[in-house]
């Protein structure tokens, strides 16, 4: 019997840009886009790492190249888009997937850290839109996936920046799905869980304060880069034609209880 291939190739022929791609769950959407065809534009500030990134997936057979930008600032934004198209010939799928986090109490905060908070977790999906805008419209069916954060949906402590942006980016994902919907663009979100990055591993410290906050997840482990690309993935695809101004929450059951503490209640 003939073996069926089901490894579907689900964007070939599109140009993706994925924000914060050079590690973490960025760099496995770049993987899993480029393995089904796509030419990615790997978008972060990490110069080694993400040129390590378009390396790998370029030895893999895969089409990618590596633009420097900081998020934080404007023409950066601007500039990473236009190189987008010159190299690649257009663009199809933005994937607004670069943040920071900053563990401080709001009075502590500096007006300048405030802002850059807003500014690369919020105010960078906005000008990439801006900037994107015309050559999405032009292609009869393009997608955006902005990532949020089960953050977006419920507060955490000494995070303000970060839970106010995610917040924002959830509803600022709905409206760019209701202006945009006429012009054949969708326009969703991922809010990943507790997600073994670099970022996490980083905010939590020491591995007794990961274990700690899995005990409020009914799933009990970790969640894993590649399982939130796939669904950043299907958002983008043709799979999820209807969809559109909605979230896909990926965080192993962490929003589904209010109390949960490894099961004992």
């Amino acid at each position: 019997m003939q073996k069926t291939n089901y490894m579907q190739k689900r964007f070939i022929n599109r140009v993706v840009w994925v924000s914060g791609a050079a590690q973490g769950i960025g760099r496995s959407i770049a993987e899993l886009f480029a393995e089904e065809g796509a030419s990615v534009a790997i978008i972060d500030i990490k110069e080694k790492e993400g040129k390590e990134c378009a390396e790998c997936i370029k030895s893999k057979g895969g089409t990618a190249a590596f633009f420097f930008c900081d998020l934080n600032v404007e023409g950066a934004i601007h500039q990473s888009i236009t190189d987008t198209v010159a190299t690649f010939g257009g663009l199809h799928i933005i994937v607004n997937n670069g943040a920071i986090n900053m563990v401080k109490s709001l009075h502590d905060y500096t007006t300048e850290e405030w802002d850059r908070q807003l500014n690369i977790n919020l105010k960078a999906i906005f000008l990439s839109f801006k900037y994107a805008y015309p050559y999405l419209k032009k292609n009869g069916g393009s997608s955006i996936v902005n990532i949020g954060s089960v953050s977006s949906f419920v507060g955490q402590a000494k995070t303000p920046g970060y839970i106010a942006a995610k917040g924002g980016v959830m509803m600022l994902t709905k409206s760019i799905a209701i202006d945009y919907a006429s012009d054949s663009i969708r326009c969703n979100a991922v809010c990943p869980g507790i997600t073994d990055t670099p970022m996490l591993r980083e905010h939590m410290g020491e591995q007794s304060g990961i274990a700690e906050r899995l005990h409020r997840v009914p799933a009990g482990r970790i969640l894993q880069p590649h399982e939130i690309a796939s669904g950043v993935a299907y958002l983008c695809s043709d799979d999820s034609s209807g969809i559109t101004g909605t979230s896909l929450i990926i965080d192993g059951g962490y929003l589904a209880t209010a109390e949960w503490d490894g099961g004992l209640l």
